[in-house]
C-alpha cells in the first residue's frame, strides 16, 4: 500500500494542472478605449488644440518621420493588451514602426521600466493599406498586477510608434480630451526611450490609433457610448476625464466592481444621416454618419454588449436639417443593425439636452427645438430601446427651456459656454442621472 503512494501523487500531480486550468475563470478581448476615426487631419472639430503648424506643417503629406506618443486612459486595465491602428481615412500605405506601450508618468516621460514592444505578426513594423486597419499582437504589460490594477485607475496608457517616411492623410481623431505628444518632422524614432526628450510638440488630438482591448474576465461588458461633441466632451475639462460617459462608468464601476468597461464613440460635429458622402478626398468635419459608421466604431468593439445612442441635434442644425421623423427612421434602422449583428445587444436610448438660445450659429432656433423636443417624445415612448436615459431632464432649465445656466462656461478654455454643450457640472448631472438598472440583465423598458 506505501508503494501506491507516490504513483498516486505523481498522477495527481500530472493531472491537476489540467483541473486546475479548467476551473480557471475564461478570458476574452475586450474594448477599454476608442477613438472614431472620422477623417483626415485637419478636417474636425479639435478643442483646445495648440497650434500644430510646426509640427505637422503639409497635411497632404502627413507625417514625415516623426515618433508620436499618445496618451489614452483605459476605462479597465488587463494584464495583456493590443492596440488597432487604423488608416482608414489614408491615400497613402502607412508604415508604422518601432511601436512600444508604457505606463504614463507625466507629460510625455514615462514610469522607468513599463515600456514594452508592440509587434505586428512577430515583427516591429507594419504597412496599413489605404482604407485598412490591423490589430497589434498581444502586449503583456509587467505593471500590470492583480493586486494593483484598482491602482491602475485613472492612469493613461502610453502608446508610443514611428511614422517612417511621409504617411500621406492622416486618419485622425480631433476632440481627444487628452494630450499627447510628438516629435518634430524629419528625426529619428524615440518610442523605445522613456524620457520626454524629443516630444516638442502636444496635441489634443488623437492620430492613427482608434482602439485599445485588454484582456480581461469573460464576463465584462462592454458598453459603447455613440453620440456626437456631447459625448465626445467638448467644454468639459481637458483631461479631467468628466465627460458623462467617464462619470458613468466610474459610477458603475463602483456599484459592481470591475466588469464594466465604458467606451466613448462620440464624434463632434456627427449626424445620425449626413453627410450623404464621406471620404478623404472630401471630408465633413463632424465625420461619417453615425448609422454608416456602426460597424467599425460600436459593432467592431471587442466584447460589446451595450450601446447608448445620444445622436440628433446636429440633424436639427442649419448643417442637417432633416425632421424628427427622419432622423427617428434612421435610428429605427441603426438600431435593427445593431441587433442583427450582435443579438442580445442591449440598447439604450438617451433623450438630447436642449439647443435653444444657443449662441453656435448652427443652434438655438425655436424650430429646431420644435424637432429636438419631437425626437425626445419619440425615444421616450417607443419600445425601441431596451431602457432611455433622460438627459434633457437632467439639463434642462425649466425657466428658460435652455441649458441650465450652471451648465454653460467651458470648463476647459473659461467664457460663457455656447449654451449647447454641457460643462463638467453638467455632464456630472448626466452621467449621475443614469439608473443603472438599465445596465443590468433582465431589466428596462423594452
Amino acid at each position: 500500500m506505501l508503494l501506491l503512494l507516490p504513483l498516486v501523487l505523481l498522477l495527481f500531480l500530472f493531472h491537476a494542472p489540467a483541473a486546475w486550468a479548467a476551473d480557471a475563470p475564461a478570458f476574452h478581448w475586450a474594448a477599454v478605449w476608442a477613438a472614431s476615426a472620422q477623417g483626415p487631419y485637419p478636417s474636425g472639430n479639435a478643442r483646445a488644440q495648440p497650434n500644430l503648424d510646426f509640427a505637422l506643417p503639409n497635411p497632404s503629406n502627413g507625417t514625415f518621420d516623426q515618433t508620436f506618443r499618445l496618451m489614452v486612459r483605459p476605462s479597465l486595465w488587463g494584464r495583456e493588451t493590443r492596440l488597432r491602428f487604423s488608416n482608414v481615412f489614408g491615400t497613402r500605405p502607412l508604415l508604422l514602426d518601432r511601436a512600444y506601450a508604457g505606463l504614463q508618468s507625466a507629460g510625455p516621460a514615462l514610469v522607468k521600466g513599463t515600456n514594452s514592444p508592440v509587434l505586428f505578426g512577430g515583427k516591429s513594423w507594419v504597412i496599413i493599406a489605404p482604407g485598412d486597419s490591423v490589430w497589434s499582437d498581444p502586449v503583456t504589460l509587467p505593471f500590470v498586477r492583480p493586486e494593483e490594477e484598482t491602482l491602475l485607475s485613472g492612469r493613461n496608457l502610453a502608446v508610443s510608434f514611428y511614422t517612417s517616411g511621409k504617411s500621406g492623410p492622416m486618419t485622425w481623431h480631433a476632440l481627444a480630451q487628452n494630450t499627447s505628444y510628438l516629435t518634430a518632422p524629419g528625426t529619428e524614432a524615440v518610442s523605445v526611450s522613456e524620457a520626454e526628450k524629443g516630444f516638442a510638440f502636444s496635441t489634443t488630438s488623437c492620430f492613427f490609433l482608434d482602439a485599445v482591448d485588454m484582456r480581461l474576465p469573460a464576463g465584462t461588458k462592454v458598453v459603447a457610448a455613440l453620440g456626437d461633441s456631447i459625448t465626445d466632451g467638448a467644454n468639459t475639462t481637458l483631461n479631467g476625464a468628466d465627460r458623462w460617459v467617464d462619470v458613468l462608468a466610474r459610477r458603475l464601476q463602483a456599484a459592481h466592481g470591475p466588469v464594466y468597461s465604458v467606451v466613448n464613440a462620440g464624434i463632434s460635429g456627427n449626424l445620425v444621416l449626413g453627410p450623404a458622402a464621406h471620404s478623404a478626398a472630401s471630408p465633413y468635419a463632424g465625420g461619417p454618419s453615425a448609422v454608416s459608421r456602426l460597424e467599425r466604431d460600436v459593432l467592431g468593439l471587442s466584447g460589446l454588449t451595450h450601446c447608448i445612442w445620444l445622436e440628433g441635434i446636429n440633424d436639427f442644425g442649419k448643417k442637417g436639417n432633416f425632421s424628427a421623423q427622419e432622423v427617428w427612421a434612421g435610428m429605427e434602422k441603426g438600431v435593427a443593425r445593431l441587433r442583427a449583428a450582435r443579438p442580445g445587444i442591449r440598447v439604450l436610448g438617451a433623450t438630447l439636452p436642449p439647443a435653444i438660445g444657443s449662441t453656435n450659429p448652427n443652434h438655438g432656433s425655436a424650430e429646431q427645438d420644435a424637432r429636438r423636443r419631437a425626437l425626445n417624445d419619440l425615444i421616450r415612448g417607443s419600445r425601441l430601446f431596451d431602457g432611455v436615459l433622460d438627459f434633457a431632464a437632467a439639463t434642462e432649465d425649466p425657466a428658460s427651456g435652455g441649458l441650465k445656466p450652471e451648465f454653460a462656461p467651458n470648463s476647459t478654455s473659461g467664457g460663457p459656454g455656447d449654451y449647447l454643450h454641457p460643462n463638467h457640472a453638467g455632464h456630472l448631472a448626466m452621467g449621475q442621472a443614469v439608473d443603472l438598472g438599465l445596465f443590468l440583465p433582465g431589466t428596462g423598458e423594452k
